[in-house]
């Protein structure tokens, strides 16, 4: 460049230094400059701007000195920071020999034009909005560049840019799209990635102008194989446009017919896709491809599945399954944990179409992969009895259907030991624990929609099972009032519901070691409740031992819930239950424990309406007289035989730890409070 041109308003100083090729003097130069902008900006004199501009952009930026073009750069980024506020007019000016520059053949130049670009967007913010396109598209030659350090420039550069489209309610969508369109195709990886970094900063935007190239990007096979083409379409299947959305389902369906077992890894995904489109009421072929796709999704699903060391990929969020697709090539099994929590999580589903698939499901697993889905499954059908989709009567009609049709596997709703049975005795434990816990940290849980939980366990699996396992548990309680709480609602279930018929009869008749096991283990637990204890007794017509618990209960706190207890006791006796028993009374001098009970029960009750009922009915008993007076020599715990005084001690220990429980909360309550001392106690946390 001729120094002795007139570059004016420059200085010949400030010349020489945009020429120097130390970077320190261009820097002196840039601050000079800056300075006189200044001075133009407060006298208003544009047009003296607009000159140095035009001379730091013909005679510098554009010059064919590599030297030149830095220094200009660097003036063009002092001029905007020092017009500050006042931009507007210049901004394009200003922009467009940096953006020339990024085609320099020279890396540092490259540098240089990003910095001094970022530094005019910087000032500008959103008034660079209208040349986006132009910076778009520089930017996306500068993210595929080999220079390091261009591309670090770059990637600031675009960082701003992003959020300055975040702050502004002005960007142009429409305009960015055919920006995206035509880069899509692209083969180098960092371009790539750039148009992926920005297709997920606007992920909240339908675009689909740019669905179709995006398909084809995602099969190219240098970006990635299969498995991430599946998860695109999976992907693109919740995009709220119709056309995107039957393209996208289209895809899938034909990826299951195509594939076949090698999507077993993506079922959970596919699942998740396909259940809300079965709920689609507009348009139609939606929901019968989506129908489709779930009916051969489920027919890949073998018996052989059900074998362990399955594979766990990672669980599933949302409506998007993100997996490796080096593991799922690796290994392709049946993703037995993720399809269960996919189930769970459309069980409250507003379609009742959607919520019938997912019993669908879980009864077409229940059939061929028993052993996986014994655990998971059960907690899905736990969900479903406490949501209130699970209310519907389509739903639970759909419930019942899927029982009835498990009446083939006998081995297991009969309770049989079974291999099966005792292969799966730990996945009993671990699901029934984890299903108290739910009880006890949601009581309303248990009081509204317990019994209906409880019951249909004992539909799909053994009642017997189901009735032990609890019990065992519930001996090793440490909070014992949730203990007492879950006894009896247990028990009132195993009183009064249909479903548990059979156990019942077993109880009623303690005639084979099995039952008689039976009874044994179940009432370890009930004799957290002196009630729930006593009607167990009747049930099982142990009338030598319910008198003796009877008599007992004179040692008790009889409370109002004790009360309560007693009189629904006494309203189910009354009760088709205990037909048999009331039958038994006819046969007083036979069963005289069994009156000793009941006038027991009569004699614990204020005068209330069970009084006078069970008053009435023990005045039907034919021949009172032949009641034998209660003789303690006679039928004293010490006497009877060892099973009673067993299980009589039992029901001593239990009722100790309840007395020594409430003990110490009263102790707690009536203890001085902490406030005194400026403290407070920090809640009961239950263990």
């Amino acid at each position: 460049m001729n120094t002795e041109k007139d570059l004016s308003p420059l200085t010949p100083t400030i010349v020489r230094s945009l020429n120097d090729k130390m970077y320190e003097k261009r820097k002196v130069a840039a601050l000079e400059i800056e300075k006189l902008v200044r001075e133009f900006v407060s006298q208003n004199n544009a047009p003296l701007v607009k000159c140095l501009i035009q001379v730091l952009s013909q005679e510098f930026a554009l010059s064919l000195q590599p030297h030149s073009r830095k220094g200009g750069l660097i003036g063009l980024a002092a001029c905007a920071i020092g017009l500050g506020k006042d931009y507007t007019i210049f901004l394009w000016e200003l922009m467009d020999p940096v953006l020339k520059c990024f085609n320099d053949p020279d890396p540092r130049l490259r540098y240089y034009a990003c910095e001094a670009l970022y530094n005019i967007v910087k000032v500008a913010r959103g008034a660079v909005l209208p040349y986006f396109n132009q910076v778009f598209h520089g930017l996306s030659k500068l993210a595929a560049d080999p220079d390091p350090n261009v591309k670090s420039g770059s990637e600031l550069l675009d960082r701003l840019l992003k959020d300055i489209v975040t702050e502004s309610d002005h960007f142009d969508l429409i305009a960015f799209i055919p920006l995206v369109r035509d880069r899509i195709y692209t083969h180098n990886q960092h371009a790539r990635q750039f148009i992926i970094s920005w297709l997920s900063f606007v992920e909240s935007v339908a675009v689909p102008p740019i669905l179709v190239p995006l398909y084809q990007y995602t099969v190219n096979p240098i970006l990635c194989k299969f498995s991430m083409t599946v998860l695109h379409a999976l992907y693109f299947i919740g995009v709220l446009d119709e056309v995107t959305q039957l393209t996208a389902m289209t895809w899938v369906r034909e990826f299951v017919e195509l594939a076949g077992r090698r999507l077993l890894p993506f079922a959970a995904g596919i699942l998740a896709a396909a259940l809300p489109c079965l709920g689609c009421d507009d348009p139609k072929h939606i929901r019968d491809t989506a129908s489709v796709c779930n009916q051969n999704l489920m027919k890949l699903i073998l018996p052989e599945d059900d074998t362990d060391g399955s594979l766990k990929l990672p669980t599933f969020f949302n409506s998007f399954l993100i997996v490796d697709p080096v593991v799922c090539c690796r290994k392709m099994e049946l993703d037995i944990f993720g399809i269960v929590e996919v189930l769970a999580q459309h069980l409250c589903h507003s379609s009742t179409d959607t919520r019938i698939a997912v019993l669908r499901w879980i009864y077409n697993l229940y059939l061929k992969t028993p052993r996986k889905v014994i655990l998971n499954d059960l907690e899905v059908l736990a969900e479903i009895a406490s949501s209130p989709a699970g209310q519907s009567d389509e739903v639970q009609s759909h419930v019942t259907a899927g029982n009835d049709c498990s009446e083939s596997n006998s081995s297991i709703r009969n309770g049989e030991q079974s291999p099966f049975v005792l292969a799966t005795n730990s996945y009993f434990q671990r699901f029934l624990v984890r299903l108290l816990q739910r009880f006890g940290s949601d009581p309303r849980l248990l009081q509204k929609r317990g019994a209906f939980i409880i019951k249909h366990l004992c539909l799909l699996l053994s009642a017997e099972g189901i009735f032990c396992t609890f019990s065992t548990i519930l001996q090793s309680e440490s909070d014992l009032r949730f203990a007492c709480s879950m006894v009896l609602s247990l028990n009132a279930i195993l009183l009064t519901a249909a479903e548990l018929f059979e156990l019942r009869s077993q109880l009623n008749r303690l005639h084979t070691p099995e039952s008689r096991a039976l009874f044994s283990c179940l009432y370890g637990s009930w004799c957290h409740s002196p009630v729930a204890a006593l009607s167990l007794c009747l049930l099982a017509q142990q009338y030598p031992l319910a008198c003796h618990l009877v008599h007992s209960f004179g040692d008790l706190e009889v409370t109002l819930e004790f009360l309560t207890e007693v009189d629904k006791l006494v309203q189910l006796l009354e009760s088709p239950i205990f037909t048999y028993l009331r039958l038994q009374l006819l046969q007083s001098k036979r069963q005289p424990d069994l009156l000793q009970t009941l006038y027991g029960l009569l004699m614990l009750l204020p005068q209330s309406a069970a009084f006078h009922l069970l008053q009435q009915r023990l005045r039907c008993v034919p021949d009172p007289q032949l009641l034998s007076p209660w003789n303690d020599e006679q039928s004293s715990p010490s006497s009877t035989t060892d099973d009673t005084a067993g299980l009589l001690l039992r029901f001593h220990e239990v009722q100790a730890q309840h007395r020594q429980a409430r003990r110490q909360q009263n102790a707690i309550r009536q203890s001085p409070g902490p406030e005194r001392e400026g403290m407070c106690l920090p809640p009961a946390v239950r263990n």
